[in-house]
């Protein structure tokens, strides 16, 4: 493990501790759901990462991840091959595929965000807020008009000139299709992570992973958010939804709540953090986990909807 992810490291372990739930009675309640397929098993894809991050799924089913500390994305296709897709990407972490194909990356070497296209050609949306440096773009989703919500928590590199963030407080953004200039749209979060949106547009999930609480919010005509409401008290690394409007938060393994908020599963991972998470395949069925070094799958019976 190198010096990169220490400090990220050393806080989502003090977390791991103190959100640690029973697991049997997780396994119960979760197996009476039937969410993942009959028989199958967390499979370990690859263990050769040094951090893993930022899964994302493209129209094929393809999966595109991180590893961020060595500044690559992979590529996990449809027929379980694993490759480089390229390599010196901004120190990426979160990923989100737009509607033409090309990633939307938080790239964490400048604190931008990028757009790179299948040809691997970058070109930068956003570099900062009213000229001030972000703390990190570190997870991110995209409407339906192409507009990009993403969350700026501060996470101190080791490659950074910097030790302390140019902005106050860690907060929640909305960059407009088109636009050069992101717009706040929560500024009352302690360290907010993981995010995603519901297909309909209507609802954005932001899981404040500093206050261990993962909160909702109606998504208005103009892009703002309202009516924030605590969903459940457990923060997340990354997020993502499946078609029956289940939430899948990260940390310790792969905890599930359903729309209202009640827990209804976990998935162990054999790691000491789950990072991200994400649904691909060409069914849309694979649950795609990004864990420490390692990145696993295993089979569900819903689709994701990402």
């Amino acid at each position: 493990m190198t010096k990169i992810a220490t400090r990220k490291i050393i806080f989502i372990l003090f977390l791991f501790i103190v959100t640690n739930l029973d697991a049997q009675d997780d396994k119960q309640i979760f197996d009476s759901l039937k969410l993942v397929m009959p028989g199958a098993n967390l499979v370990k894809v690859s263990g050769q990462f040094t951090f893993t991050e930022g899964p994302a799924v493209n129209k094929t089913g393809n999966i595109y991840f991180t590893d961020q500390p060595n500044d690559k994305i992979w590529k996990y296709d449809v027929n379980g091959k694993l490759s480089l897709f390229m390599d010196k990407t901004g120190r990426s972490n979160g990923l989100y595929f737009d509607s033409k194909g090309n990633i939307i990356a938080c790239a964490d070497n400048k604190d931008e965000l990028w757009s790179i296209s299948p040809e691997r050609k970058v070109t930068v949306l956003l570099k900062n807020f009213e000229g001030h440096r972000f703390n990190g773009p570190n997870d991110l989703w995209i409407d339906r008009k192409g507009g990009i919500y993403f969350t700026d928590p501060y996470y101190q590199r080791e490659y950074w000139n910097r030790t302390k963030p140019d902005i106050e407080g860690q907060k929640v953004y909305y960059l407009a299709k088109g636009k050069k200039e992101a717009t706040v749209v929560d500024d009352q979060l302690k360290q907010p992570n993981g995010i995603v949106g519901s297909p309909d547009g209507k609802t954005l999930y932001v899981a404040d992973i500093g206050a261990g609480k993962t909160y909702k919010y109606n998504i208005n005509k103009d892009a703002s958010l309202s009516n924030r409401q605590l969903l459940f008290s457990q923060g997340s690394d990354g997020m993502t939804l499946d078609s029956q409007g289940n939430i899948y938060i990260t940390g310790n393994g792969v905890s599930i709540y359903n729309r209202d908020g009640i827990k209804i599963g976990h998935i162990p991972v054999p790691a000491g953090w789950t990072a991200n998470v994400c649904f691909g395949g060409k069914d849309r069925k694979t649950l795609f986990v990004t864990a420490m070094e390692s990145i696993y799958t295993i089979k569900m019976n819903v689709k994701g909807v990402e």
